[in-house]
């Protein structure tokens, strides 16, 4: 781990005391998601309602520059250098991603397959066609028995990819099915979805040193 992905994980802890408990997992799900990545592997990102806002918000904090600048891939940037001017400017443009999929977007593919077949497999259904040996699900559920995002996990584990949940303090379905559980010592909506924000921060920011860092 370089000193900055360090230095980001402890202050984590520093600035949230009540998280202390969720240390060990809060590293274990930095390196599942760190490794997919290094093997060019994607996360796929669900949740109901604040949770799917916090899908998409995470999905934001990787696919563009969160803390640092990122340099497009030299492979691609010495390919747009190549078509001239225009494709210059893009590699001046464009920043590296982290590559990330909100579930919670396609309105399209959710809202056919809810009403032509079941709400509780619609991410269930979206994993099946995405997800790859190496890949990693993150669902955030503040109960942790979302049936769909349960559902979602078991596919995706069905198909070889890693499994990581942001919940309450309470054990769930989705505790027990998944690989890493990243559960918060609280149990109100508001005050789970409250303490999943500065996490996913965290490990935002360490995934994006470790992978665009010095």
């Amino acid at each position: 781990m370089k000193a900055e992905t360090s230095r980001i994980f402890d202050e984590l802890f520093e600035r949230h005391p009540a998280l202390g408990g969720c240390r060990v997992d809060v590293l274990a799900a930095f390196e599942v998601l760190l490794s997919s990545f290094l093997a060019g592997g994607k996360a796929l990102l669900c949740g109901n309602g604040g949770s799917a806002a916090d899908a998409e918000h995470i999905v934001g904090e990787l696919m563009k520059s969160f803390k640092r600048r990122r340099p497009v891939p030299r492979r691609v940037a010495d390919a747009l250098a190549a078509q001239g001017r225009d494709g210059a400017a893009l590699v001046e443009i464009l920043e590296g991603a982290l590559p990330a999929v909100s579930l919670v977007s396609m309105s399209g593919l959710v809202t056919a397959f809810a009403n032509d077949v079941a709400w509780e497999t619609v991410f269930a259904q979206q994993v099946l066609g995405l997800a790859k040996e190496g890949d990693v699900l993150i669902a955030l559920s503040t109960s942790g028995n979302s049936a769909d995002c349960v559902a979602a996990a078991r596919v995706a584990k069905a198909a070889g990819a890693r499994t990581i949940v942001f919940t309450g303090a309470r054990e769930s379905k989705l505790s027990e099915v998944c690989d890493v559980a990243l559960r918060v010592p609280e149990t109100e909506t508001f005050k789970v979805q409250e303490l999943h924000l500065p996490l996913y921060h965290a490990i935002c920011a360490m995934l994006e040193a470790e992978m665009f860092g010095e």
